[in-house]
């Protein structure tokens, strides 16, 4: 998280406002507009219910006080403001105290369609509906306690289980059915097509082989994991995590299934 970057978050002013040029509101439209065409059919329903919940604008870039009241009523959760890249302890101490980070950048055209930091489109329209959610909103919450008391070593493993659930998580329902609900898929026009094209390995969900699957964030994923519903999510989060941290340590990695990053 903590690494070289390429935007600067816009900050707020006294009163919490955050005053966007016309241009990025124009972004935030089109990427919204382009996603809103993708998700029906891919995106889960609790994740479409909570879009709905949130009633995000279309034309401009959300003020985070419009998503904190809607956030605080559904599941006590509000969101933080934060530059584009944190630390981990930061992260992790954010999640536990039940504030969701949102970097107060959007991506530049540029990178119109991938960028590696995260920006408030990302964090708002790809997490934020899914924290009215009660079983996605304590996973986040238990996860955040577990990494503020884990070690460097111990979060490095936990940093894959974000990733293969929050972040690039699938449902697959006994029916075969397949839905999206990991924000950085949901985010993304291009890896919300690939993930339903057949391309991709998609596993079921087993928390030591979660924890044991190396990733790259700057490639389309090779492999996924998916739960059946969101409410699996729930039953995660009461498990012993920080045991299964222990037995895939001891076991290692699996071979990763991507080639080496060049350079």
């Amino acid at each position: 998280m903590s690494k070289q970057q390429n935007y600067t978050a816009r900050l707020p002013d006294a009163n919490g406002y955050i005053d966007y040029p016309q241009t990025e509101h124009e972004i935030w439209s089109e990427l919204y507009q382009r996603q809103s065409i993708n998700l029906p059919g891919r995106a889960c329903k609790e994740y479409l219910e909570g879009l709905d919940t949130l009633g995000l604008a279309i034309d401009r870039i959300p003020q985070l006080a419009e998503i904190d009241t809607v956030l605080q009523q559904a599941t006590g959760w509000k969101t933080a403001a934060v530059p584009a890249l944190i630390s981990f302890g930061k992260f992790f101490e954010l999640l536990a105290n039940k504030s969701f980070p949102v970097a107060t950048f959007i991506r530049s055209r540029e990178e119109f369609d991938y960028l590696q930091e995260p920006d408030i489109f990302h964090e708002v329209f790809g997490h934020c509906p899914l924290l009215t959610n009660s079983s996605f909103a304590h996973f986040s919450h238990q996860y955040g306690q577990l990494g503020l008391a884990a070690s460097k070593e111990e979060r490095v493993f936990l940093a894959r289980l974000y990733w293969f659930t929050v972040e690039f998580g699938l449902l697959r329902s006994k029916s075969d059915e397949l839905r999206i609900y990991g924000g950085g898929i949901l985010s993304s026009p291009g890896e919300t097509i690939y993930v339903m094209g057949g391309q991709p390995e998609i596993r079921p969900f087993d928390l030591v082989d979660v924890l044991r699957t190396p990733y790259r964030i700057d490639i389309m994923q090779p492999i996924y994991y998916a739960i059946e519903n969101i409410s699996d999510l729930g039953v995660i989060a009461e498990m012993d995590i920080m045991a299964a941290v222990k037995k895939a340590q001891q076991l290692g990695l699996f071979k990763p299934t991507f080639p080496a990053k060049a350079g």
